[in-house]
């Protein structure tokens, strides 16, 4: 395994409360011996704890690193706060229903493309996921001339075209095999869109084009009096379904009835409808043509028209309709998101026309992908041959420089649709289970506890060649993440570093640590003891989406307060800060305030760093939550992981500003219970990527 097994030792470890994981072959390249449990309570689901007894637990520092200390203690690997920063298998799979599924959330059974060769031509072909497995290995980068990028292995396979072609490889010796190079073309559709938020705007554009249609509104005069009424019926229930959801959460109210049998010729028809005065007028407005269209209100009008009017048989997707200004607003539409169509009229008496989709099976999948339609038969790609003209040329195949957790599957085509490239099953084995174990950026669902942490830092800090350095807790992995409070390794550990007077400081986002405050306590008066929380915003809404399995920062403030309180001079690193999303100056002005006011004496601004494997999880994320905010994004960090100092000098000054107006002092340089000053580059260990 790349990931550092060789400080573990085996020997079995009892007497941890849990329950065991079942009996599976011993992991070769993983711990002998290692207990591995998992827990039913709601904090911990989903997750596995690898209860290992290590072997050393006081690390050095690499020299390159330009963190100001020397040693560290990491009793977790892993960490249960789950916050976006860490490593996901965010990679997009192509599902039978056309719509996409990251790579980490398939299950066994899950129906996907995979592709045939049948007659002349390779063609999609739907298969079954079989087994699913994560394994950490040496990361590479392949980057192609449409901008497609994909994190992968070096032993993972691609479809080019000059065959199955390997990450890398070599011409002659034991390495020797087909490799990728920049010649290579790899073949598929390129990157995947990203799809759309459910949002208002995006109901709002669904409704209209769905009802405008294929629904009906009327307001009709009779002897009896005036009738009003809006109906839409449809022959696929599921965007019927979506309709009246949408319709629900807008405030109207429908009823399903049955419109018509099936026959012959076509299948039953389901309806919806109202004849409430108020409901009719609602729907009224909710479809009318907005003033100035957004991206979400357009891709939910393209998705609410086709799967009114839309087709896609033969490899051609089409939208039909006879009323200009509908035809007119999908062609500006499809435009807008860059998407070619043509005007087919064959000039019948009812005027319809159709706009059909140019561009291939690429161009229909980016259709698919950007808007969602909810009728997902009219996505089927089966038996496509892949000919595509995306731009897939190799241009680079990079080493990241570090291990990271890689997903893989076997399917019952040996093969898979990988953000649009084709993709060979790495390593296909009789069984998952024989695989390495995923203890790197899997954080949140397998962390690594080295049950005898405390044992240890007492042995080693008796140790003849110890010189009582200085020792930095939480600088990799939060020590008080949520297992602490099962594990319980910090108090004992703690109480070694007392025993033997030697300097440490712990960074937590947790709160877990004001358990251990009486200990702590006892540990400042033989040596120099410092606190320091991370807390990088105050915005609750910005955390949940962020930071889901840490304590808000409010709590984290409280324990500040606690422990400023109990006489410690408490830091707060402020990070990272979020460029568009928590980097403002109301933003920064209120984050500082609420640290000061909570009585810590200083404050450390961290701009958010993007290290080479983490940046493609994040931008995926961020599309994904912040999407106007990625052409900010690319600008910043277009020279690497950093942002321009420029940026982030002007980020500490607002920074600091802020803290002089609330009262906090600047961190004295040199003293080991202070975090760096960030005008340098961010420091390594204190990523939080």
């Amino acid at each position: 395994m790349v990931m550092r097994w060789d400080n573990l030792a085996a020997p079995p470890v009892e007497g941890t409360p849990g329950r065991a994981a079942p009996a599976t072959p011993p992991l070769p390249l993983a711990l002998p011996g290692a207990v591995v449990r998992t827990f039913d309570t709601p904090g911990f689901a989903g997750m596995t704890f690898h209860e290992v007894r290590a072997k050393s637990i006081i690390n050095k520092v690499p020299g390159v690193s330009r963190v100001p200390f020397e040693w560290t203690i990491n009793p977790y690997r892993g960490c249960s706060h789950a916050c976006v920063y860490c490593l996901s298998g965010d990679t997009p799979i192509l599902m039978a229903d056309g719509c996409t599924k990251a790579i980490r959330d398939l299950e066994v059974g899950d129906r996907i493309y995979g592709t045939e060769r049948r007659g002349a031509y390779r063609r999609y072909a739907v298969t079954t996921v079989l087994a699913k497995w994560s394994t950490v290995k040496p990361a590479y980068r392949v980057r192609l001339e449409d901008g497609t990028t994909l994190v992968t292995s070096d032993d993972h396979r691609f479809l080019t075209d000059r065959g199955w072609k390997h990450v890398t490889g070599a011409m002659s010796g034991d390495g020797q095999r087909p490799y990728l190079t920049t010649n290579n073309r790899l073949i598929g559709t390129g990157r995947f869109a990203d799809g759309p938020k459910e949002n208002e705007a995006y109901r709002r554009g669904y409704l209209c084009g769905m009802v405008r249609g294929d629904g009906h509104t009327g307001t009709y005069s009779y002897p009896s009096g005036v009738v009003h009424r809006f109906r839409l019926a449809l022959a696929d229930k599921v965007a019927l379904h979506r309709t009246r959801r949408y319709l629900r959460e807008f405030g109207v109210e429908t009823t399903w009835f049955s419109f018509a049998p099936a026959s012959s010729k076509r299948r039953s028809m389901q309806a919806i409808r109202t004849s409430k005065k108020a409901d009719v007028t609602a729907v009224r407005e909710l479809i009318a043509w907005p003033r100035q269209a957004d991206d979400d209100w357009r891709r939910g009008f393209l998705a609410g028209i086709f799967d009114a009017e839309g087709s896609c048989s033969r490899g051609i997707l089409r939208i039909t309709n006879r009323d200009d200004d509908i035809l007119a607003r999908t062609a500006e539409a499809l435009r807008h998101f860059g998407l070619a169509a043509v005007l087919e009229d064959r000039g019948l008496a009812n005027r319809v026309r159709s706009l059909r989709l140019a561009g291939g099976i690429g161009e229909r999948l980016r259709f698919f992908h950007l808007t969602d339609p909810a009728i997902t038969r009219k996505r089927s790609i089966e038996g496509s041959a892949l000919k595509c003209r995306a731009r897939l040329k190799v241009i680079a195949i990079e080493p990241l420089g570090l291990a990271l957790p890689l997903w893989d599957i076997t399917t019952g085509t040996g093969d898979f649709i990988a953000d649009g490239v084709v993709s060979h099953n790495c390593f296909a084995r009789n069984t998952h289970t024989y695989l390495d174990l995923d203890a790197g950026a899997d954080f949140d669902r397998q962390v690594i506890v080295k049950v005898n942490a405390g044992e240890l830092v007492r042995r080693e800090l008796a140790a003849p060649r110890w010189r009582g350095a200085h020792v930095a807790m939480g600088t990799n992995v939060d020590c008080y993440q949520r297992a602490e409070g099962r594990y319980q390794l910090m108090p004992p550990i703690i109480e070694a570093l007392r025993d033997f007077a030697n300097p440490f400081s712990i960074l937590t986002k947790g709160t877990l640590i004001l358990r251990d405050l009486p200990l702590l306590r006892q540990a400042a008066q033989v040596t120099r003891v410092g606190v320091s929380f991370s807390v990088g915003f105050v915005d609750e809404r910005l955390w949940r989406s962020v930071e889901p399995g840490t304590p808000s920062p409010r709590r984290r403030l409280a324990a500040v307060r606690q422990f400023a309180d109990a006489g410690f001079e408490v830091g707060v690193l402020m990070a990272p800060i979020l460029p568009g999303l928590s980097d403002s100056d109301e933003s920064i002005d209120a984050t500082v305030a609420a640290v000061a006011a909570a009585g810590a004496t200083s404050v450390t601004p961290l701009p958010l760093h993007l290290r080479p494997g983490a940046r493609e999880w994040y931008a995926r994320w961020l599309a994904r939550e912040h999407c106007h905010l990625v052409p900010r994004y690319r600008e910043l960090f277009r020279s690497g992981a950093y942002s321009p100092q420029s940026y982030q000098r002007e980020l500490t000054a607002r920074v600091r500003i802020a803290a002089r107006r609330h009262g906090l002092s600047r961190p004295e340089q040199g003293d080991h219970r202070q975090l760096p000053q960030p005008s340098a580059p961010a420091p390594e260990q204190l990523s939080l990527l």
